[in-house]
């Protein structure tokens, strides 16, 4: 236990952790296409910001802007060749922002998905995947960065090649995934298979989870469907603010800080150990979670009645698991697609 995250998770009951990054930088002026990455190198101070704002709005834990920073996703911009520097200088600007805060605040190197299917459905395979993440994994560990934190992935094998990854990079690192289908993956996994998959990893994360998806209510109900199979790993929970709907052009997020602070309360009594939001979530939504958090007492652990009366109805009937009493007597669904 010698990593800055398992440390700190070792005396506190709960964590908090950030908020949107995209959101928060197309506030900023980053332009719909323009890859967030750039921005460490052409706008350091904005990315400053950025971890600036999570850090005061009372996050324990904030994430990278290299979400896209790997070579599959570079390359659609021409950047492949510069995965290590950019990787490495968005983790040293949150090394900056982190050790000038005055407490202990972790830096989390985001790594997202690579965009590409992975075999035999689609042409990446498993070495190249581990290959595509461990670049990334370098940059982001000669940046400075605490823990690797494996986000919005849809698939099993691309979550291990990930796993992979973060051992060859001799790094801890945590995983999330986004079940945004009818308590699905994209490609399929449930609450269920993820909680069951984290353990039978050669290197299993410090803690998993749910981010993003579609809205706080249905990631609220993948987190109970971890709970329900007996996980005792530290669980996270990253919802979105509110519901997106497409507005005047752009995209918005209808959660206000009052239901984001529901959110975060009802994650902490769920029993989830690391609570922070994903898309639309703004330093002023942190800022009424971390109060909430504070200072409204533990509770039971909510049901799915409590779910939805505090924070809307669920998108979907079922959880996706067919099972396990979460699905409102729906009938068990056959899988759409293999895993």
């Amino acid at each position: 236990m010698t990593d800055a995250l398992s440390k700190l998770l070792s005396t506190r009951d709960w964590l908090m952790a950030d908020g949107a990054t995209g959101t928060n930088l197309f506030n900023m002026g980053l332009e719909s296409g323009e890859p967030p990455e750039f921005w460490n190198t052409d706008k350091p101070d904005n990315i400053r910001t950025l971890y600036r704002g999570a850090v005061e709005a009372g996050s324990d834990i904030f994430l990278t802007n290299t979400f896209g920073g790997n070579a599959a996703r570079l390359k659609l911009h021409n950047a492949q060749g510069r995965v290590r520097e950019l990787n490495r200088i968005g983790a040293a600007l949150g090394r900056e922002i982190a050790d000038a805060s005055g407490r202990t605040v972790v830096v989390a190197g985001s790594v997202g998905p690579t965009g590409e299917i992975m075999a035999p459905m689609g042409s990446l395979t498993h070495e190249l995947a581990v290959e595509i993440f461990h670049e990334q994994a370098e940059g982001l560990k000669e940046g400075g960065a605490d823990v690797l934190w494996i986000e919005t992935i849809s698939a099993p094998e691309e979550f291990r090649a990930a796993a992979e990854a973060a051992a060859l990079a001799g790094m801890p690192w945590c995983g999330t995934m986004s079940f945004d289908t009818a308590g699905r993956t994209m490609m399929g996994v449930t609450s269920a298979d993820l909680a069951q998959l984290v353990e039978k990893l050669p290197n299993p994360p410090i803690a998993y989870g749910a981010n993003c998806g579609v809205g706080a209510s249905d990631l609220m109900r993948t987190v109970l469907g971890f709970f329900a199979q007996g996980s005792e790993r530290p669980v996270i929970a990253k919802g979105n603010a509110g519901i997106p709907r497409y507005q005047d052009g752009a995209i918005h997020y209808d959660g206000t800080p009052e239901l984001m602070a529901e959110y975060a309360v009802l994650a902490r009594d769920a029993g989830v150990r690391i609570i922070g939001g994903c898309c639309g979530t703004m330093p002023e939504h942190l800022r009424a979670m971390r109060a909430a958090l504070e200072s409204r007492p533990k509770g039971p652990r909510p049901t799915l009645e409590d779910i939805s009366s505090k924070l809307g109805a669920f998108s979907s009937a079922s959880d996706g698991t067919g099972g396990c009493g979460h699905d409102h007597g729906a009938p068990r669904r056959e899988r759409r697609r293999s895993r």
